[in-house]
C-alpha cells in the first residue's frame, strides 16, 4: 500500500498521541494534521496546541475544536431519548465520544486534502472498532492508521526509548508504568487497566476521581429538578441552559453526593471481558429524571416497545456502529415516542443515589380519578374487569384442559 501524503491524528497532546504523532512523520515521512477534540475533559487543551509545535507541526495544521455543545446536543441526549444502558448498567460514555471524534477527522480530512486519518486506540480495545466503523460510515475511501497494531513499540521501555530518541517530553509521572489509564468526556470518567484488573479486588480509593465517596457525601440530602421538552432536559431548577451546561450542572450536584459510581466487568466486541471503573454523575440523575417523566407522558404499549428495543440501540453504540442505518431507524422510532415527553422531574440526591420522588407534566396520562381508592364517580366500573379477565384466561384455561387429558 502506498504511502499517505498527509494524516489526521486524533491527538490528546499526551505521551502516547505525541509518540504516534513522530511515528507518523518518520514511518511514513508524511504531513501530520491534529484534531484535539474538547469534550469537557476538565482538561487545559492549550498545551496539545504547544506539543504539536514542538514537534514540528505548523500552527495551520492544528486543529482544537470545543465540541461539548455538539456532544450533549446531538450524541448524548440522543441516546439518553432511549435510556440507553449497555448490558443493564453502563452509561456508554466513552462509546458515543468516539463517533463524534471520527466525524471531525474526517471533516477535517476533506477540508486539509488527507488522504488518511489516525487514532491511538489499542488492537485489544473497542475503540479502534468505533473511531474506524465512523470513519467509513462517513467516507468509504478514507484509509485509517492504527499504530498500535503495525509497529513494533509494544512496550512501556520501548515507547519511552522512542520518545528519548526523539526529543519527546516526558513527563516524570510518565517514566514508570501508570497505574490505570482514564478516559473523560463531559459525560463520564472512565479507569481502566493494571490496578482494576484483578475484579476480585475492590478498586482502590484514588480511582475514583471525579465524585465523592458516597459515605462521605453530605448527611443531608439535596433536591433537584429538571424540565424536560420532547424528551430532552431544558432546564435545571427552573433556569433554562443549552445542553452542555445542563449536563455540566448535573455533574456537579452529583458529584457533591457521589451520585454515578459503577464498578463493571462488561463484555467487549472484540471478544474479552474487562473491568471498567466508570463515574457519571450528571447522566446517572439524568437518566434517573427521564424515565420519570416517561412514567406519566409515554403510553403502557409505547414504553414497553422501547424498553424491548433498548438493548439493541445500546450494543449498536457501544460496537461502534452509530452510523449505521439500523441505530438511525431505532433512533426515529425512539425519537417519536418522545413527542409528549415534557415535564418537570424532582430529584432526591444523597448517598450516593439519585431517585424520583415526584413529576408533573401538562401532557400526563396519568388520572387520579381512575386509578383512586376513594369514590371514583364512575370514571371506571369495576364489573369490567370480569369480563377481561375471563378472555385473558382463556387460552390458559384450554392448555390447563389439554395437558390434563393427555398428561404432560
Amino acid at each position: 500500500m502506498s504511502r499517505p501524503k498527509k494524516v489526521v491524528l486524533a491527538y490528546s497532546g499526551g505521551l502516547d498521541t505525541s509518540i504516534i504523532l513522530k511515528w507518523l512523520q518518520t514511518e511514513y515521512g508524511c504531513e501530520v494534521v491534529t484534531f484535539t477534540a474538547d469534550l469537557g475533559q476538565g482538561e487545559e487543551l492549550e498545551p496539545a496546541r504547544e506539543k504539536a509545535v514542538l514537534l514540528g507541526i505548523r500552527p495551520e495544521n492544528i486543529h482544537i475544536v470545543d465540541v461539548r455543545e455538539e456532544f450533549v446536543r446531538d450524541f448524548v441526549f440522543p441516546m439518553f431519548r432511549a435510556n440507553a444502558l449497555y448490558e443493564g448498567l453502563y452509561l456508554l460514555g466513552t462509546s458515543i465520544a468516539r463517533p463524534l471524534i471520527s466525524k471531525h477527522l474526517v471533516r477535517i480530512a476533506e477540508e486539509t486534502g488527507a488522504d488518511a486519518v489516525a487514532h491511538g486506540a489499542t488492537g485489544k480495545g473497542n475503540d479502534q472498532v468505533r473511531f474506524e466503523l465512523s470513519a467509513y460510515a462517513l467516507n468509504p475511501a478514507i484509509r485509517v492508521i492504527a499504530p498500535w497494531r503495525e509497529w513494533d513499540l509494544t512496550s512501556r521501555t520501548k515507547l519511552l526509548e522512542f520518545a528519548e530518541a526523539n526529543q519527546i517530553p516526558i513527563a516524570k509521572d510518565k517514566r514508570g508504568e501508570a497505574p490505570f489509564s482514564v478516559d473523560a468526556n463531559l459525560l463520564h470518567t472512565s479507569s481502566e487497566g493494571k490496578v482494576l484488573e484483578d475484579p476480585g479486588q475492590e478498586p482502590p480509593a484514588y480511582v475514583w476521581q471525579r465524585t465523592v465517596d458516597p459515605e462521605l457525601a453530605p448527611d443531608a440530602p439535596e433536591m433537584v429538578e429538571i424540565g424536560f421538552e420532547r424528551g430532552d432536559a431544558v432546564s435545571v431548577n427552573g433556569q433554562a441552559m443549552s445542553p452542555a451546561m445542563i449536563l455540566t450542572r448535573l455533574n456537579d450536584l452529583g458529584a457533591r453526593h457521589g451520585v454515578g459510581r459503577l464498578d463493571l466487568v462488561e463484555n467487549r466486541f472484540v471478544g474479552m471481558k474487562s473491568r471498567g471503573a466508570y463515574e457519571t454523575p450528571g447522566g446517572t440523575i439524568l437518566l434517573e429524571a427521564h424515565r420519570g417523566i416517561e412514567q406519566i407522558t409515554l403510553d403502557a404499549g409505547a414504553g414497553h416497545l422501547k424498553d424491548s428495543i433498548m438493548p439493541r440501540y445500546a450494543e449498536l453504540i457501544y460496537n461502534g456502529f452509530w452510523f449505521s442505518p439500523e441505530r438511525e431507524m431505532l433512533q426515529a422510532l425512539i425519537d417519536k415516542s418522545q413527542d409528549h415527553v415534557t415535564g418537570t422531574v424532582r430529584v432526591k440526591l444523597y448517598k450516593g443515589l439519585a431517585r424520583t420522588v415526584a413529576r408533573w407534566s401538562d401532557h400526563s396520562l396519568y388520572s387520579e380519578k381512575h386509578v383512586t381508592f376513594e369514590e371514583d364517580a364512575g370514571a371506571y366500573d369495576q364489573k369490567d374487569a370480569a369480563g377481561f379477565i375471563r378472555l385473558n384466561a382463556l387460552r390458559l384455561k384450554l392448555i390447563a384442559t389439554r395437558n390434563a387429558r393427555v398428561g404432560g
